[in-house]
Protein backbone atom coordinates (compact mmCIF):
# COMPACT_ATOMS: atom_id res chain seq x y z
CA UNK A 1 0.00 0.00 0.00
CA UNK A 2 1.29 3.46 -0.89
CA UNK A 3 1.99 6.12 1.71
CA UNK A 4 -1.03 8.12 0.46
CA UNK A 5 -3.33 5.11 0.88
CA UNK A 6 -1.97 4.39 4.35
CA UNK A 7 -2.49 7.99 5.41
CA UNK A 8 -6.07 7.94 4.09
CA UNK A 9 -6.82 4.70 5.92
CA UNK A 10 -5.33 6.11 9.13
CA UNK A 11 -7.40 9.28 8.80
CA UNK A 12 -10.57 7.25 8.16
CA UNK A 13 -9.88 5.24 11.29
CA UNK A 14 -9.44 8.38 13.36
CA UNK A 15 -12.69 10.02 12.21
CA UNK A 16 -14.76 6.85 12.07
CA UNK A 17 -18.15 7.43 13.74
CA UNK A 18 -19.67 4.74 15.87
CA UNK A 19 -23.09 3.78 14.39
CA UNK A 20 -24.50 3.44 17.92
CA UNK A 21 -23.50 7.03 18.67
CA UNK A 22 -25.11 8.23 15.45
CA UNK A 23 -28.28 6.33 16.24
CA UNK A 24 -28.35 7.80 19.76
CA UNK A 25 -27.89 11.32 18.40
CA UNK A 26 -30.75 10.84 15.97
CA UNK A 27 -33.01 9.57 18.73
CA UNK A 28 -32.26 12.54 21.01
CA UNK A 29 -35.15 14.97 21.27
CA UNK A 30 -36.19 17.87 23.51
CA UNK A 31 -38.62 15.57 25.33
CA UNK A 32 -35.92 12.96 25.95
CA UNK A 33 -33.45 15.58 27.14
CA UNK A 34 -36.10 17.03 29.47
CA UNK A 35 -36.68 13.55 30.90
CA UNK A 36 -32.94 13.12 31.51
CA UNK A 37 -32.80 16.46 33.31
CA UNK A 38 -35.87 15.50 35.34
CA UNK A 39 -34.23 12.25 36.45
CA UNK A 40 -31.01 14.09 37.29
CA UNK A 41 -32.94 16.27 39.76
CA UNK A 42 -33.12 13.26 42.16
CA UNK A 43 -36.02 14.66 44.18
CA UNK A 44 -38.22 15.11 41.10
CA UNK A 45 -38.72 11.35 40.58
CA UNK A 46 -39.49 11.02 44.30
CA UNK A 47 -42.25 13.59 43.93
CA UNK A 48 -43.53 11.80 40.83
CA UNK A 49 -43.62 8.50 42.73
CA UNK A 50 -45.58 10.10 45.58
CA UNK A 51 -48.09 11.69 43.21
CA UNK A 52 -48.56 8.46 41.23
CA UNK A 53 -49.07 6.52 44.48
CA UNK A 54 -51.73 9.00 45.61
CA UNK A 55 -53.50 8.78 42.25
CA UNK A 56 -53.48 4.98 42.44
CA UNK A 57 -54.85 5.17 46.00
CA UNK A 58 -57.67 7.45 44.84
CA UNK A 59 -58.54 5.46 41.72
CA UNK A 60 -58.28 2.11 43.47
CA UNK A 61 -60.12 3.15 46.63
CA UNK A 62 -63.11 0.80 46.00
CA UNK A 63 -60.68 -2.13 45.76
CA UNK A 64 -58.11 -1.05 48.37
CA UNK A 65 -60.55 0.04 51.09
CA UNK A 66 -61.44 -2.97 53.29
CA UNK A 67 -64.75 -1.45 54.49
CA UNK A 68 -67.34 1.02 53.16
CA UNK A 69 -66.24 4.55 54.05
CA UNK A 70 -69.72 5.59 55.25
CA UNK A 71 -70.86 2.46 57.11
CA UNK A 72 -70.89 2.92 60.91
CA UNK A 73 -70.19 0.10 63.33
CA UNK A 74 -70.93 1.43 66.81
CA UNK A 75 -69.52 -1.68 68.44
CA UNK A 76 -66.10 -0.92 66.90
CA UNK A 77 -66.01 2.81 67.72
CA UNK A 78 -62.84 4.57 68.94
CA UNK A 79 -60.47 1.73 68.14
CA UNK A 80 -56.76 2.36 67.79
CA UNK A 81 -54.76 1.04 64.80
CA UNK A 82 -54.73 -2.75 64.70
CA UNK A 83 -54.52 -5.62 62.24
CA UNK A 84 -58.28 -5.43 61.70
CA UNK A 85 -58.39 -1.66 61.25
CA UNK A 86 -55.02 -0.44 60.00
CA UNK A 87 -55.66 3.19 61.00
CA UNK A 88 -58.25 2.57 63.69
CA UNK A 89 -61.87 3.72 63.67
CA UNK A 90 -63.65 6.98 64.35
CA UNK A 91 -66.37 7.81 66.88
CA UNK A 92 -69.09 5.87 65.07
CA UNK A 93 -66.95 2.89 64.10
CA UNK A 94 -66.11 3.77 60.50
CA UNK A 95 -62.83 2.31 59.27
CA UNK A 96 -60.34 5.16 59.10
CA UNK A 97 -58.12 3.68 56.38
CA UNK A 98 -61.14 3.36 54.11
CA UNK A 99 -62.02 7.00 54.72
CA UNK A 100 -58.41 8.05 54.07
CA UNK A 101 -58.45 6.19 50.74
CA UNK A 102 -61.73 7.78 49.63
CA UNK A 103 -60.55 11.13 50.98
CA UNK A 104 -57.73 10.98 48.43
CA UNK A 105 -60.40 11.03 45.73
CA UNK A 106 -61.92 14.19 47.15
CA UNK A 107 -58.63 16.03 47.59
CA UNK A 108 -57.18 15.12 44.20
CA UNK A 109 -60.46 15.79 42.43
CA UNK A 110 -60.65 19.26 43.96
CA UNK A 111 -56.98 20.03 43.29
CA UNK A 112 -56.88 18.81 39.68
CA UNK A 113 -60.31 20.16 38.70
CA UNK A 114 -59.63 23.59 40.22
CA UNK A 115 -56.32 23.82 38.37
CA UNK A 116 -57.95 22.72 35.10
CA UNK A 117 -60.43 25.60 35.41
CA UNK A 118 -57.62 27.95 36.44
CA UNK A 119 -55.54 26.86 33.45
CA UNK A 120 -58.38 27.51 31.00
CA UNK A 121 -59.27 30.94 32.39
CA UNK A 122 -55.70 32.00 33.09
CA UNK A 123 -54.33 31.16 29.65
CA UNK A 124 -57.31 32.66 27.82
CA UNK A 125 -57.19 35.97 29.72
CA UNK A 126 -53.39 36.04 29.74
CA UNK A 127 -53.26 35.57 25.96
CA UNK A 128 -55.86 38.29 25.46
CA UNK A 129 -53.99 40.72 27.69
CA UNK A 130 -50.55 39.96 26.27
CA UNK A 131 -51.51 39.93 22.59
CA UNK A 132 -54.09 42.70 22.41
CA UNK A 133 -52.62 45.21 24.85
CA UNK A 134 -54.25 48.62 25.25
CA UNK A 135 -57.65 48.75 26.89
CA UNK A 136 -58.10 44.99 26.95
CA UNK A 137 -54.82 44.54 28.77
CA UNK A 138 -55.69 47.35 31.18
CA UNK A 139 -59.16 45.93 31.95
CA UNK A 140 -57.89 42.37 32.53
CA UNK A 141 -55.02 43.46 34.75
CA UNK A 142 -57.29 45.68 36.84
CA UNK A 143 -59.59 42.69 37.31
CA UNK A 144 -56.58 40.65 38.39
CA UNK A 145 -55.56 43.35 40.88
CA UNK A 146 -59.08 43.58 42.29
CA UNK A 147 -59.45 39.85 42.87
CA UNK A 148 -55.86 39.46 44.09
CA UNK A 149 -56.44 42.14 46.73
CA UNK A 150 -58.64 39.70 48.69
CA UNK A 151 -56.87 36.96 50.67
CA UNK A 152 -57.62 33.71 48.85
CA UNK A 153 -59.05 31.86 51.84
CA UNK A 154 -61.18 34.82 52.90
CA UNK A 155 -62.54 35.15 49.36
CA UNK A 156 -63.43 31.43 49.31
CA UNK A 157 -65.12 31.67 52.71
CA UNK A 158 -67.20 34.61 51.47
CA UNK A 159 -68.33 32.65 48.40
CA UNK A 160 -69.22 29.55 50.42
CA UNK A 161 -71.10 31.67 52.95
CA UNK A 162 -73.32 32.92 50.12
CA UNK A 163 -73.61 29.71 48.07
CA UNK A 164 -73.36 27.10 50.81
CA UNK A 165 -70.97 24.19 51.23
CA UNK A 166 -70.59 21.20 48.92
CA UNK A 167 -68.18 19.82 46.33
CA UNK A 168 -69.26 22.05 43.45
CA UNK A 169 -69.25 25.25 45.49
CA UNK A 170 -65.86 24.47 47.03
CA UNK A 171 -64.45 23.85 43.55
CA UNK A 172 -65.90 27.14 42.31
CA UNK A 173 -64.59 29.12 45.29
CA UNK A 174 -61.04 27.78 44.83
CA UNK A 175 -61.01 28.09 41.03
CA UNK A 176 -62.20 31.71 41.05
CA UNK A 177 -58.87 32.80 42.50
CA UNK A 178 -56.60 30.06 41.19
CA UNK A 179 -56.50 31.46 37.63
CA UNK A 180 -54.79 34.71 38.62
CA UNK A 181 -51.15 33.43 38.89
CA UNK A 182 -51.46 31.61 35.55
CA UNK A 183 -52.95 34.70 33.89
CA UNK A 184 -50.15 36.92 35.13
CA UNK A 185 -47.50 34.38 34.17
CA UNK A 186 -48.96 33.91 30.67
CA UNK A 187 -49.06 37.65 30.08
CA UNK A 188 -45.49 38.13 31.33
CA UNK A 189 -44.19 35.32 29.13
CA UNK A 190 -45.99 36.74 26.09
CA UNK A 191 -44.53 40.19 26.63
CA UNK A 192 -41.08 38.65 26.48
CA UNK A 193 -41.77 36.49 23.41
CA UNK A 194 -44.02 38.45 21.10
CA UNK A 195 -41.18 40.63 19.71
CA UNK A 196 -38.91 37.69 18.94
CA UNK A 197 -37.73 37.08 15.37
CA UNK A 198 -39.91 34.02 14.81
CA UNK A 199 -43.03 36.04 15.68
CA UNK A 200 -41.97 38.83 13.31
CA UNK A 201 -41.42 36.26 10.57
CA UNK A 202 -44.87 34.76 11.16
CA UNK A 203 -46.47 38.20 10.89
CA UNK A 204 -44.54 38.86 7.68
CA UNK A 205 -45.97 35.66 6.22
CA UNK A 206 -49.48 36.91 6.95
CA UNK A 207 -50.33 34.85 10.05
CA UNK A 208 -53.14 36.28 12.17
CA UNK A 209 -52.58 37.27 15.80
CA UNK A 210 -54.77 34.38 16.95
CA UNK A 211 -52.72 31.87 14.95
CA UNK A 212 -49.44 33.35 16.17
CA UNK A 213 -50.62 33.04 19.78
CA UNK A 214 -51.96 29.51 19.33
CA UNK A 215 -49.31 27.95 17.08
CA UNK A 216 -46.11 29.89 17.80
CA UNK A 217 -46.26 31.59 21.19
CA UNK A 218 -48.23 29.19 23.38
CA UNK A 219 -45.96 26.15 22.80
CA UNK A 220 -42.92 28.27 23.71
CA UNK A 221 -44.35 29.44 27.05
CA UNK A 222 -45.93 26.19 28.22
CA UNK A 223 -42.92 25.17 30.34
CA UNK A 224 -43.33 27.78 33.11
CA UNK A 225 -47.12 27.37 32.95
CA UNK A 226 -46.87 23.61 33.51
CA UNK A 227 -44.63 24.18 36.51
CA UNK A 228 -47.05 26.77 37.93
CA UNK A 229 -49.93 24.36 37.33
CA UNK A 230 -48.13 21.59 39.21
CA UNK A 231 -47.37 23.84 42.16
CA UNK A 232 -50.95 25.15 42.17
CA UNK A 233 -52.47 21.70 42.78
CA UNK A 234 -51.23 21.40 46.41
CA UNK A 235 -52.40 24.97 47.06
CA UNK A 236 -55.91 24.02 45.95
CA UNK A 237 -55.81 20.83 48.03
CA UNK A 238 -54.66 22.77 51.08
CA UNK A 239 -57.40 25.38 50.52
CA UNK A 240 -60.04 22.62 50.38
CA UNK A 241 -58.61 21.07 53.53
CA UNK A 242 -58.80 24.42 55.32
CA UNK A 243 -62.39 25.03 54.24
CA UNK A 244 -63.43 21.51 55.26
CA UNK A 245 -61.60 21.94 58.57
CA UNK A 246 -63.75 25.02 59.20
CA UNK A 247 -66.90 23.01 58.43
CA UNK A 248 -67.88 24.87 55.24
CA UNK A 249 -66.24 22.58 52.71
CA UNK A 250 -67.18 19.05 51.70
CA UNK A 251 -70.43 17.82 53.22
CA UNK A 252 -70.42 14.56 55.25
CA UNK A 253 -70.49 11.64 54.81
CA UNK A 254 -68.16 12.23 51.82
CA UNK A 255 -64.70 12.03 53.39
CA UNK A 256 -62.19 14.85 53.12
CA UNK A 257 -58.82 14.94 54.85
CA UNK A 258 -59.37 18.47 56.13
CA UNK A 259 -62.84 17.55 57.35
CA UNK A 260 -61.42 14.51 59.17
CA UNK A 261 -58.80 16.66 60.93
CA UNK A 262 -61.49 19.17 61.92
CA UNK A 263 -63.75 16.49 63.36
CA UNK A 264 -60.93 15.04 65.48
CA UNK A 265 -59.77 18.28 67.13
CA UNK A 266 -61.93 17.80 70.21
CA UNK A 267 -60.59 14.28 70.84
CA UNK A 268 -56.98 14.71 69.73
CA UNK A 269 -55.58 14.30 73.26
CA UNK A 270 -57.06 10.80 73.57
CA UNK A 271 -57.41 9.50 70.00
CA UNK A 272 -54.30 10.86 68.30
CA UNK A 273 -54.68 8.72 65.18
CA UNK A 274 -57.84 10.52 64.06
CA UNK A 275 -55.91 13.73 63.40
CA UNK A 276 -52.48 12.29 62.63
CA UNK A 277 -53.23 10.18 59.57
CA UNK A 278 -55.23 12.74 57.51
CA UNK A 279 -52.73 15.47 58.45
CA UNK A 280 -49.89 13.24 57.25
CA UNK A 281 -51.72 12.62 53.96
CA UNK A 282 -52.17 16.35 53.40
CA UNK A 283 -48.49 16.96 54.10
CA UNK A 284 -47.40 14.05 51.89
CA UNK A 285 -49.56 15.28 49.02
CA UNK A 286 -48.14 18.79 49.20
CA UNK A 287 -44.59 17.42 49.43
CA UNK A 288 -45.10 15.20 46.38
CA UNK A 289 -46.44 17.98 44.16
CA UNK A 290 -43.79 20.48 45.31
CA UNK A 291 -40.96 18.04 44.53
CA UNK A 292 -42.58 17.22 41.19
CA UNK A 293 -42.89 20.92 40.38
CA UNK A 294 -39.23 21.52 41.23
CA UNK A 295 -38.20 18.63 39.02
CA UNK A 296 -40.30 19.87 36.12
CA UNK A 297 -38.87 23.37 36.55
CA UNK A 298 -35.33 22.05 36.10
CA UNK A 299 -36.37 19.75 33.26
CA UNK A 300 -38.26 22.34 31.22
CA UNK A 301 -35.91 25.25 31.92
CA UNK A 302 -32.26 24.12 32.17
CA UNK A 303 -31.19 27.68 33.04
CA UNK A 304 -32.97 27.33 36.42
CA UNK A 305 -30.61 24.57 37.54
CA UNK A 306 -28.08 25.59 40.16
Amino acid sequence: MSQTGAAAASLAGEVRIDPAQTRGARQSSPAREAWWRFRANRLGPVGLAIVVSLVLLAVGAPVIAPYPYDKPDFGAAWQFPSSQHLMGTDGIGRDFFSRIAYGARTSLAIGLSAQAIALTLGIALGLAAGMQGGRIDFAIMRLVDAVWAFPRMLFAIMILTVLGSGFGNVLLAIALTGWIPICRLTRAQLLGQREQDYVTAARALGASEARIARVHLLPNILGPIIVALTLGVPEAIFAEAGLSFLGIGINPPIPSWGQMVGESVSTIRFYWHLALFPALMIGLTMLGFVLLGDGLRDALDPRSQS
